[in-house]
């Protein structure tokens, strides 16, 4: 059994369901899934991809919602407990001093991120093709835009949940135009979140589940013994892509040093609403609440680009796996 602890504020109230009788995963699915489906907003054609974090007495969240003329947004929401959402029917409009870098195009994919006194938002932000896009808010009410933190064409933006080194953090996916023969995670830093640099690599694609490419997941998750990463794969079959999650330690102060990365995957496709939809056969994670002294973790997923669904987990039993099951 794993001596490594989360390193963090506990969070009592976290969404929680024990794993079913019978069920051997280390990961397992919520049983009330999927949590957040398309009506929950009007006109809106599908919700997923979406971030959660702890917020006063409850959660919030920035939600990805392409409404029916298959415009992405980012709407803001509320919740009590985690499952039960009410989310903002019109999309975030954010405050940019730069009117270039404020207008509007896209955004999809939101990460939210508690960073030394407000919640930072990251998010693919087109910008003459997809970038990575930050901002932040103090209320989930009243949101600011900051500079693209990168160049085009980049996805998957997540910041670290502390400054390394004196430096802010982040992991991304430097792409191209289409879907796409770059697949690496690459690390940068950032003394303002402005001017980001010392990029270095972090991940390639390997094989499997996650031959084609791969991004990172979640805000990753302190520990004694690294920083745990949840990241998504990506398998090219005869019908198209497959979206699974997996798992990695990173080391705590040069986190493109990778300690462990698990070879199986520990959730993929099998469910009707994960299999069936607007892209069938996909598994998103992009948030992660933990309550350090249970060792509980909730894991927010997309599924199939259509709906959000909630995942559970161990610590102790996702650390074993991941160091018992390492490339």
């Amino acid at each position: 059994m794993s001596t490594a602890k989360i390193i963090g504020p506990e969070l009592p109230n976290i969404p929680w369901e024990e794993r079913p009788r019978g069920c051997r995963d280390v990961v397992w699915r919520s049983e009330r899934n999927p949590i957040i489906t398309r009506e929950a907003v009007p006109n809106t054609n599908s919700i997923f991809n979406s971030a959660v974090v702890p917020f006063e007495d409850g959660f919030a969240g920035v939600f990805r919602c392409d409404n029916t003329a298959r415009v992405m947004q980012l709407h803001a929401g509320m919740s009590q407990d985690g499952i039960h959402w009410e989310i903002e029917p019109q999309r975030i409009q954010f405050q940019c001093d730069d009117d270039e870098i404020g207008h509007f195009v896209y955004g999809y994919d939101p990460r939210v991120c508690w960073l030394e006194d407000r919640y930072y938002v990251t998010w693919c932000n087109g910008y003459h093709g997809p970038t990575i896009g930050v901002g932040y808010t103090y209320d989930f009410k009243t949101f600011y835009q900051m500079e693209n933190a990168f160049l085009p064409y980049n996805r998957n933006g997540v910041l670290f949940p502390r400054k390394i080194n004196g430096k802010f953090a982040m992991l991304s996916r430097p792409s191209d135009r289409g879907h796409t023969p770059f697949g690496d995670i690459f690390y940068s830093e950032s003394p303002d979140m402005i001017h980001w640099g010392h990029h270095r690599h972090v991940m390639s694609p390997v094989g499997g589940w996650q031959s084609t490419k791969i991004g990172a997941g979640p805000t990753p998750i302190e520990t004694t013994e690294g920083w745990l990463l949840i990241y998504h794969g990506v398998l090219t079959s005869c019908n198209g892509f497959v979206y699974s999650f997996g798992a990695a330690l990173l080391d705590l102060e040069q986190p493109w040093r990778v300690i462990h990365r698990t070879r199986p995957y520990l959730l993929n496709p099998r469910e009707y609403y994960e299999c069936v939809g607007d892209v069938p056969n996909v598994v998103f994670p992009c948030a992660a609440l933990c309550d350090p002294p249970t060792g509980r973790i909730a894991i927010y997923y997309g599924g199939a680009d259509t709906v959000t669904c909630l995942a559970y987990a161990y610590f102790d039993e996702l650390m074993d796996f991941i160091k018992g099951n390492s490339l």
